[in-house]
């Protein structure tokens, strides 16, 4: 069922104020009656989805999780391309150039700016005098200016004549049609073992860009190439478009109340980002105040100070959204009407 404004401000004036996603899946829809989802709930799902780019929902689908269980999820289908800016830049294209003109690099848990300067510092950087992403005697930077070398440099066996590379993929070079589609619990299932972010991602944001797991450094670094993120934390890929492998402040929260929480501690929070592939709500790094969070466990979730169970991402340079999934997980699917069942990706190793 997909909802008109109109219905969604009625729905809204049936239960006061527009919750969050997170607030269904932690403190259960209708939670003093115990009742099931109804379409109020996809009213709030809409709502805070509201700065994405919706496809197509949100539905209320059946669904089975990653360890077997069947329960109700949310679909919603959209663009991988945020609405509030516009994703870049990545590479400079010439070693005189500063930060403006390029993204960021996690280093030693920090995100650098890629400049001119840290492209003719990388052999210093990494001990390998290999390194060598530039022209020496035009200052040139050697860059994946064309679709044919971003599918040549992205994959994972480098294509040699794009090693030494500074990798980037544009969102133009995704189908203008391009979307993803999230199967999300309404209400989180517990898991047996926590789960991996490797799979389907940490996550999405409120603005519909995928929260991935951890970028692979260790192969992007092997074949003598960087692969930069914007200031906001996100590259292009051409299996996801783009998504973020850090969270920085280009994220703003929507308005939040969630249930069974004051909506003080929400704030106190900072403001609800996103949402796990696991239905848990998702915060920024710090508090408002700009302190960290203590007592966060494995996956960076912990339940207290007038939240239930929630995540706070990690800081922006350590190449970890989240550090694993505390609930079941439901999918991340190539389109709309395919049927998630998460329980039959295979084990990883």
């Amino acid at each position: 069922m997909r909802l008109n404004s109109a219905e969604i401000h009625r729905s809204a004036k049936a239960v006061g104020l527009l919750s969050t996603l997170a607030a269904l899946a932690l403190a259960g829809p209708a939670a003093a009656h115990g009742e099931h989802p109804t379409d109020t709930d996809l009213a709030r799902v809409a709502s805070f989805f509201s700065g994405a780019q919706i496809v197509e929902g949100p539905t209320k689908v059946d669904c089975t999780l990653s360890e077997g269980a069947k329960t109700t999820c949310f679909s919603i289908t959209v663009r991988p391309d945020p609405k509030d800016y516009t994703p870049g830049p990545w590479c400079p294209t010439n070693i005189s150039q500063g930060a403006e003109a390029g993204g960021i690099w996690f280093l030693d848990g920090k995100a650098v700016d890629v400049d001119g300067d840290f492209i003719t510092r990388l052999a210093e950087v990494y001990g390998d005098s290999k390194w060598k992403l530039y022209d020496p005697e035009t200052g040139d930077v050697r860059y994946t200016g064309t679709l044919e070398a971003c599918e040549a440099a992205a994959r994972p066996d480098v294509d040699p004549q794009y090693q030494n590379h500074c990798v980037q993929c544009l969102p133009e070079y995704m189908p203008e049609e391009a979307s993803v589609t999230y199967v999300i619990p309404l209400e989180p299932v517990p898991s047996t073992r926590q789960q991996p972010t490797q799979r389907g991602g940490s996550g999405v944001a409120s603005n519909g860009v995928r929260l991935d797991g951890p970028a692979p450094l260790d192969a992007i670094l092997g074949a003598h190439t960087i692969a930069p993120f914007d200031d906001c934390g996100g590259h292009v890929n051409l299996h996801v478009g783009y998504h973020y492998h850090a969270v920085t402040d280009c994220l703003s929260p929507g308005a939040t109340t969630l249930n069974r929480a004051d909506p003080e501690a929400v704030e106190a929070h900072g403001g609800q980002i996103g949402i796990a592939m696991d239905g848990h709500a998702i915060f920024p790094h710090l508090m408002a105040d700009g302190t960290e969070p203590e007592g966060l466990d494995a996956c960076y979730g912990r339940e207290g100070e007038g939240l239930p169970y929630h995540y706070h991402v990690g800081s922006a340079g350590s190449n970890q959204i989240l550090g694993c999934l505390a609930a079941q997980t439901g999918c991340v699917l190539p389109e709309s009407g395919m049927a998630c069942d998460a329980s039959r990706r295979p084990p990883r190793p």
